[in-house]
């Protein structure tokens, strides 16, 4: 079997113009008012060429959904980069749950929007993609770091710590997204009380210079393997459907 001639992966301009109308139409409708027929129209391809690179629409849209993971992440690398003492838990964790509600897809996993996840919500790989790259599992992940480089009191147990933790940021993400009813409470700055919870919860430990380097250096190798692990989890599997639909050459 000859593949030379079949485009994979994200680098093809037709799978890019298939996500891009992907996008829009399921932000306008959901995943359940959407067709794989309508996606290739909008993105001026035949049917049978976005079924060349995903094998149903669920597939399609988890693609789609991937690829805002992985931006997210590249973001917060990107401001790891840029300013190190972001490292530290009460700026890193409002930090994660406001980049993350910002990208509608990411959101929509965050806080299990039903409307736009559609039946990609039980999609066989959208419990990895949530348990490799949500919020909530790069801060429990963080947390072993902060407590090794003295970030965070070491009194309580590592496990009690980060079940208040996953419990902070989804109860602050949910509070973020939803919309207000009469009664709720609301703050100025939200983003200063999550702050306070998050250290009233893990404590306030004055690590210095050093410390701040080697967790931001070792938080950003952390982000990096995440992202590489969807990353070729999401290539390969494109690879795959492409080689399997390219015509057999005959000699």
């Amino acid at each position: 079997m000859d593949t030379s001639g079949v485009k994979v992966g994200r680098d093809s301009g037709a799978a890019a113009r298939i996500l891009t109308a992907a996008k829009e139409l399921v932000l306008k409708r959901g995943v359940k008012g959407v067709t794989v027929a309508e996606i290739a129209a909008r993105a001026h391809v035949g049917k049978g060429t976005a079924y060349l690179y995903w094998p149903a629409k669920e597939d399609l849209v988890f693609g789609l959904f991937a690829r805002e993971f992985l931006a997210f992440v590249d973001d917060e690398i990107n401001a790891l980069t840029s300013e190190a003492e972001l490292i530290r838990p009460h700026r890193l964790c409002p930090q994660l749950v406001r980049s993350a509600l910002d990208r509608p897809f990411v959101r929509a996993m965050v806080v299990d929007d039903a409307d736009v996840l559609g039946a990609v919500a039980h999609h066989p790989r959208s419990e990895e993609l949530r348990a490799t790259l949500n919020p909530a599992a790069l801060l429990n992940a963080a947390l072993p770091m902060w407590r090794r480089h003295g970030f965070v009191s070491t009194g309580g147990t590592a496990e009690e710590q980060a079940y208040g933790l996953q419990a902070l940021m989804v109860g602050f993400s949910q509070m973020l997204s939803r919309t207000q009813t009469p009664g709720d409470i609301t703050v100025a700055d939200p983003v200063r009380a999550m702050s306070a919870a998050v250290t009233a919860l893990l404590g306030e430990v004055p690590a210095g210079a050093a410390e701040v380097d080697a967790a931001t250096k070792e938080g950003i190798g952390l982000l990096m393997e995440r992202r590489e692990a969807v990353s070729a989890l999401v290539t390969a599997r494109e690879t795959e459907k492409a080689k399997a639909s390219a015509p057999v050459q005959r000699g």
